[in-house]
């Protein structure tokens, strides 16, 4: 059974509006806070399983982190705890976009959420939390790519709209950082 936590609601501009048990936020559906955090290793991206015992999407695989924070909790450090909860990666996380996405998976259960997007380089050890993650794994940028193309039924609705664009600016600041050391030489 999920715990009770109360999520920030909030208007198109991310603005807090209010509050509500999870429960009846992803119920009726109301727009509320959440954050997502993709961590990478170099050229890998680490994705995490849900676990199949979630009340949705278990099983699909997603980025390393997905989560609320909670009322008084700064963003970026509700990204980081989470992240250590979940998957036992302890890394600063930089916030690099934010989206808003909509899902209605049956009659009662939504997905509507103002999602910040954080990423963060990490290559330690993982613990995954089994409530959260059945497995992990790390994945080459190219595997990845190809894999939302073919086959997006293994992927969480919010990571099949949020992992394009953070492939995206990842490419575009491995460019910049190419050029500059070329400027350099």
């Amino acid at each position: 059974m999920e715990r009770q936590e109360k999520l920030l609601l909030v208007d198109l501009y991310d603005k807090v509006t209010g509050y509500a048990f999870k429960s009846e936020a992803h119920r009726k559906p109301l727009l509320h806070r959440a954050f997502s955090v993709f961590l990478f290793r170099g050229e890998e991206m680490l994705l995490q399983q849900r676990a199949m015992e979630k009340y949705h999407s278990g099983g699909l695989w997603s980025n390393a982190c997905c989560s609320h924070p909670r009322p008084g909790e700064k963003l970026a450090e509700a990204a980081r705890q989470r992240t250590i909860l979940e998957v036992g990666a302890d890394c600063p996380v930089t916030e690099v976009f934010s989206f808003i996405y909509y899902h209605r998976f049956h009659e009662q259960l939504y997905e509507y959420e103002f999602d910040h997007v954080f990423v963060g380089e990490y290559d330690g050890p993982l613990r995954p939390e089994p409530t959260e993650v059945a497995q992990l794994r790390w994945v080459s940028v190219s595997w990845l790519e190809r894999e939302l193309l073919t086959h997006p039924e293994q992927f969480s609705v919010w990571f099949l709209t949020a992992a394009p664009k953070v492939l995206a600016l990842r490419r575009e600041q491995r460019r910049s950082e190419e050029q500059t050391e070329k400027g350099m030489d």
